[in-house]
């Protein structure tokens, strides 16, 4: 559930080999979440959605730009096809 879509950005960021430990404690936030049942209160949910949040935001900062794909790729290629290389 939120455990597994975390990871899943964990991975597609790439920053757990950059904040292990950051990464570590999205992680266990997003497991605790997924462990709050329908009894606990909407306001335990909400602290911890918050905290999670916070965590992502300062990992996705951390996140090393992609290598390829951004916009200045984009223009070299077109512009190598225009010159036919």
């Amino acid at each position: 559930m939120v455990a597994d879509e975390v990871r899943e950005e964990l991975d597609k960021l790439g920053v757990t080999s950059v904040s292990p430990g950051l990464s570590a404690v999205a992680l266990k936030l997003a497991a605790a979440l997924d462990a709050l049942g329908a009894d606990d209160a909407p306001t335990s949910q909400a602290v911890v959605a918050d905290k999670l949040t916070a965590v992502l935001t300062k990992l996705r900062a951390l996140a090393p730009p992609a290598a390829e794909g951004d916009a200045l790729d984009d223009l070299a290629a077109r512009r190598a096809q225009r010159r036919g290389a």
